[in-house]
């Protein structure tokens, strides 16, 4: 079983930054895609950006050119450096990663839910104007 945990979240004001960490209990387990997502009160999850094993990475329109995701593989921890931050950026954030027990026929580490089953618990992240 792997286990995620989140971090960093809090309250900053509109163009302020956060950077989110997520620690994976055991990469051994994963594929090594890993992904962001993020929920807001009355939305569904929703995909923010992915990494995979050699650090390709992708991102949704929303976040392009503010975001940034990366890893330290030997930390085993995925981050997210989130600039420029806009009030539609709240919401809870999550982190996730694909492991070999899913069959999935798609891109291997898409921007999208669909791959990913197993998830932290979330960090909440408020951006005020």
């Amino acid at each position: 079983q792997v286990q995620l945990q989140e971090s960093g979240g809090g309250s900053v004001q509109s163009g302020g930054s956060l950077r989110l960490s997520c620690t994976v209990s055991d990469y051994t387990y994963t594929t090594g895609c890993m992904g962001w997502f993020r929920q807001s009160p009355g939305k569904g999850r929703e995909a923010v950006a992915s990494i995979d094993s050699v650090g390709s990475t992708g991102y949704t329109d929303a976040v392009k050119g503010r975001f940034t995701i990366s890893q330290d593989i030997a930390k085993k921890t995925v981050y997210v450096d989130m600039l420029w931050l806009k009030p539609e950026d709240t919401a809870m954030y999550y982190c996730a990663t694909r492991g070999y027990d899913v069959s999935w026929y798609g891109p291997p580490c898409p921007v999208e839910r669909g791959p990913f089953n197993y998830w932290g618990q979330g960090t909440q992240v408020t951006v005020s104007s």
